[in-house]
């Protein structure tokens, strides 16, 4: 989609009296133990008001997570940089960033594939449906740099990840992000969602893409049995088929509150250091197995409050 920028931050060109928010974020997981970060870099704009920037950042490890937000005004973006928060920033060749005493991070970004374009259509990063937009301006790259949480230093060597990008007016109603990324290259990318027009709430549909040996299957249909700490599922496109679980202990979860820019409110729970099991199908032909241990992203996205998973004490918006 050449005339879609991937990468362009979105919200300088939003309407004051309209309402905003995007996302550059990062996950990145180290290649053989239970260990990740999930890194985030938003705006959120209510109408009529000046946009914020907020820094989110969680360390997952198998003891649970460790987290920590800093809100500030005046976010901006240009420069090579997709988006600055106060001091820190991020861009295609990584991030650097800070909040008070308590985390720190300075990261590369390696070897990063073509960006993959979860809308079906460039017209849909240009209309005003889908509310949401996402994209992934790296779905499978390689991290290097270091980690400072509370003072202990994580040096980052190898570690598997991606870089994706979401804006919008509003949320979607219910949605779940999938993330995984093999030793060898292969990767899953989908996010899948449930919209409200009006009175009702859409079957679930799916946006992203299966990467074999390089060659990406486009999925779009979506079969889904989902709980806080685990989600089952079914994913097809042209000639694939993909059946699988993700899941993690409700310890390792982090638990967030996402505001949308009218001022309503989801919560939003993640584990990026997940198990998750793909058994692959393609053209009739002999299925295949893709198993990614402690190294996964599962995320789902509710209106529920009783879900059991801590919240962090984070006010959005």
């Amino acid at each position: 989609m050449a005339s879609v920028d991937p990468t362009a931050a979105r919200f300088p060109a939003v309407p004051a009296r309209a309402g905003h928010y995007e996302s550059f974020y990062l996950k990145l997981c180290h290649p053989s133990e239970p260990l990740g970060a999930w890194i985030r870099y938003t705006v959120h704009k209510r109408p009529g008001a000046a946009p914020a920037g907020s820094l989110w950042f969680t360390l997952f490890e198998a003891g649970g997570p460790r987290a920590a937000k800093l809100t500030v005004p005046g976010p901006e973006s240009g420069g090579g940089d997709w988006l600055r928060v106060g001091e820190a920033r991020i861009g295609s060749d990584g991030a650097v960033g800070s909040i008070g005493e308590q985390v720190a991070w300075e990261l590369a970004l390696e070897g990063a594939e073509e960006p993959l374009f979860h809308l079906p259509a460039a017209w849909m990063y240009r209309a005003r449906l889908p509310r949401t937009k996402l994209l992934s301006p790296a779905p499978a790259a390689r991290f290097s740099g270091r980690l400072t949480v509370e003072g202990r230093p994580i040096e980052v060597d190898g570690w598997r990840g991606m870089a994706g990008h979401n804006w919008g007016a509003q949320h979607a109603e219910r949605w779940i992000w999938l993330h995984g990324l093999t030793e060898d290259g292969d990767w899953l990318d989908a996010a899948i969602g449930r919209v409200k027009l009006g009175p009702v709430t859409t079957p679930w549909v799916a946006n992203g893409a299966l990467s074999l040996a390089g060659d990406r299957h486009v999925l779009r249909r979506a079969r889904v049995t989902e709980v806080p700490d685990r989600c089952t599922f079914g994913l097809s496109g042209r000639g694939v088929e993909v059946r699988g679980t993700v899941e993690a202990p409700r310890e390792r979860f982090v638990g967030w509150v996402y505001a949308d820019p009218d001022g309503s409110e989801h919560h939003a729970v993640n584990c990026s250091i997940a198990d998750m099991r793909l058994n692959v199908s393609r053209g009739g032909g002999a299925s295949s197995e893709l198993v990614v241990r402690g190294g996964a992203a599962y995320e789902l996205g509710m209106r529920e409050r009783d879900h059991g998973i801590e919240i962090q004490p984070y006010p959005d918006g």
